[in-house]
């Protein structure tokens, strides 16, 4: 039996100022016929589980456009699988199974298909796997991870997927290394759209997607060293993304990313589900993250505040610097909430004049401590309440990748990322024919 994953105790600190499980699909080989370099569903195979159990290591398998209501559990490494139409090969977890693809093995691609009404996590890439099945996180708390007991998940790939009304995340890797997030859509999460977490020199390149109507847009938690975001829309949810340390997984502090390019704007919806620990209005919350380079962003229109700094527990949030950022009709550009417990320090400003809070935020820079404000002080928002996930609408139609029928996906062993000085700031439509309108 799979654990039940818990909801991200960190937001509560960021925050305060504002089910049915069946198995998965099991891949053990059914007969003695030998394995499939390409398994189309459902020519070959009736289900996607059976076709998994068919293929060959770095094999294709190929879904046509159908409901398939299943679990799928990848093992072997280096396996496909792409839906020929994104939008019509649709994996449903019909509001009562919990996952829709988990991938345990290294170099699996999983692309042009949708994952809806899981009640757990739509695409899943992890380590963290045992003979019970694979597992972000317990019910019981948090153990930290062994890396010698579960090592990381190396290469993968999550392109052009669809992922809405999934009960807490839409597309996850955990305890993975050197993959890419890309092209895709997620909605409808009452945690986190977008979620990398818990890898250290962790390789992943986060570009090119769309996450609308979430608790959280994207979330990062102790991801550290090599995670960067890119080129993405994190607009139209209750708060566009994070940046996250805390002690409920391994590897605090997170540190050392780059997010560039990036349109983080108007995370004020109220047709959207509620996190646990709450939260609302607000553009970019770094909750004990250090040393994030945060570049040639739009941060507009968050009414409580563009970029919200705070700490968990004692990890305080360090030393992130911001340049290039278009900012504009926040409540307040960029603030400060830090408790005296974990005092923000050296987040700095290179260029431009954001409104902050307290005013003189900035006048230690580039390395002193920040003073601070009460939460309260913060511009005042109505927070509406939260709407079941399986309540928010579906997505507009988004665009399928072009050569459907191209062999097997054969990923490279680490990610190549963009020229940062090729990064410019985004236009304010960046990708609004794939959002809702």
């Amino acid at each position: 039996m799979l654990n039940r994953p818990r909801l991200s105790r960190t937001l509560a600190a960021l925050f305060a100022a504002t089910a049915v499980a069946t198995s998965l699909t099991a891949c053990a080989p059914t007969g003695s016929a030998p394995a499939a370099q390409t398994v189309r569903v459902p020519e070959d195979a009736a289900t996607i589980g059976e076709a998994v159990s068919r293929v060959a290591e770095g094999g294709l398998i190929l879904v046509g456009p159908g409901t398939y209501a299943e679990q799928v559990l990848i093992d072997k490494p280096n396996v496909t699988l792409r839906g020929t139409d994104r939008n019509e090969t649709v994996i449903d977890g019909g509001g009562v199974r919990s996952y829709g693809v988990v991938a345990v093995a290294d170099g699996i691609s999983v692309e042009n298909l949708t994952v809806a009404r899981t009640t757990f996590y739509g695409v899943l890439v992890t380590g963290l796997h045992d003979e019970n099945g694979p597992s972000a996180h317990g019910v019981d708390g948090y153990t930290h991870l062994d890396p010698a007991k579960f090592p990381p998940i190396e290469r993968f790939s999550i392109d052009h997927v669809t992922a809405y009304d999934n009960g807490l995340y839409g597309l996850y890797a955990f305890d993975a290394h050197n993959g890419v997030i890309r092209d895709s859509y997620a909605s409808g999460s009452a945690d986190s759209g977008i979620y990398v977490g818990q890898c250290v020199s962790c390789g992943i390149l986060v570009t090119g997607n769309v996450a609308e109507n979430n608790a959280v847009g994207f979330e990062n938690a102790n991801a550290s060293d090599s995670v960067w975001i890119v080129g993405n829309r994190f607009s139209g949810n209750r708060v566009g993304m994070t940046l996250l340390s805390n002690y409920q997984e391994a590897f605090t502090p997170q540190r050392a990313n780059v997010v560039a390019g990036n349109l983080i704007s108007e995370n004020a919806r109220s047709e959207s589900p509620a996190q646990a620990d709450g939260g609302f209005g607000v553009g970019l919350g770094i909750g004990g993250g250090t040393q994030n380079a945060i570049e040639n962003n739009r941060i507009e229109g968050n009414p409580r505040a563009g970029v919200l700094l705070t700490g968990n527990e004692d990890l305080s949030a360090t030393g992130n610097i911001f340049s290039g950022t278009i900012w504009g009709d926040n409540g307040v550009d960029l603030a400060n909430v830090s408790s005296a417990r974990a005092q923000a320090r050296a987040n700095c400003v290179s260029d431009g004049s954001p409104s902050t809070l307290p005013i003189d935020l900035l006048a230690t820079c580039p390395d002193g401590v920040q003073t601070a404000v009460a939460p309260d002080a913060l511009p005042a928002v109505d927070v509406p309440p939260g709407m079941s996930f399986l309540k928010v609408a579906a997505p507009p139609p988004q665009p399928s990748m072009s050569d459907v029928e191209a062999p097997a996906r054969v990923l490279p062993t680490s990610v190549s990322f963009p020229d940062r000085s090729t990064i410019g700031v985004p236009a304010a439509d960046l990708f609004a024919e794939r959002a809702r309108r």
